[in-house]
């Protein structure tokens, strides 16, 4: 059973952020870390190999440039067994995500997990984009995940309501959040195994999804009045008279 674990490379909370002429993220200088959902993902991941080491092999998939590098052999430190780098920057979602796709149709895997987004766009959308196009089911966000048989995933999803248990048979993308499992920390050994351990350099096969052409922000006129509940009526007019404004 092979299991895709998709990783991101996002600024360490703990950084300072500013802001670059055109507005956005000054990468300059910045310590970059894999997204702590990712490393639920990957944490969880590991814990299913261990279970069965001789039948369970862990790849790692990052869309970004070589500055990444530190952040994937820490992945490998911690017990995957190899990783595959596109060799591009990650721009947009569903690049990424096409990404991850055109890999999986080239090689066989059985199950891709990630983290239910990244903390620096927050979109949440790359395992959407990659179940989509590789016609997979999907969930998100992942609470609790088991193997039983390789063959089928016995989840816990979080829900607007509260949770949900299902099964649903492989293959799956699912995107991962706490309490899935506890994160790891590489060992001195783990750290010494993964100087030894493959990165493939793969060519990246599409280009940006999105282009940034400009923003703008609307100046807005606010105004703080304070309604009673009774007077409700009150506001539903001045609201009516705002839209035919």
């Amino acid at each position: 059973m092979k299991i895709l674990v998709c990783i991101s490379a996002v600024p360490d909370t703990t950084s300072k952020i500013s802001l670059s002429s055109n507005n956005f993220v000054n990468l300059d200088g910045l310590t970059l870390i894999s997204g702590p959902y990712e490393d639920y993902a990957l944490s969880r991941a590991i814990e299913i190999k261990e279970a069965d080491p001789n039948n369970i092999e862990i790849v790692i998939f990052h869309v970004g440039l070589d500055s990444s590098e530190p952040i994937i052999r820490k992945c490998l430190a911690l017990g995957a067994d190899s990783a595959v780098r596109v060799n591009t920057k990650a721009n947009d979602s569903f690049q990424v995500a096409q990404e991850i796709a055109s890999f999986v149709k080239e090689n066989s895997v059985d199950l891709i997990l990630m983290g239910k987004e990244s903390i620096d766009y927050n979109t949440g959308l790359v395992h959407q984009y990659t179940a989509s196009l590789l016609g997979w089911n999907h969930f998100s966000p992942v609470m609790n995940l088991d193997i039983s048989n390789n063959s089928t995933c016995n989840i816990k999803v979080e829900s607007s309501v509260g949770t949900v248990q299902l099964s649903s048979d492989l293959p799956l993308v699912l995107g991962c959040q706490e309490p899935i499992a506890e994160w790891k920390i590489p060992s001195m050994r783990g750290i010494m195994a993964a100087r030894a351990k493959n990165i493939v350099l793969r060519e990246p096969q599409f280009g940006f999804g999105l282009a940034y052409i400009n923003d703008e922000v609307n100046d807005q006129q606010r105004k703080g009045q304070m309604f009673q509940r009774e007077n409700l009526n009150e506001l539903i007019e001045i609201i009516k008279k705002e839209v035919r404004a």
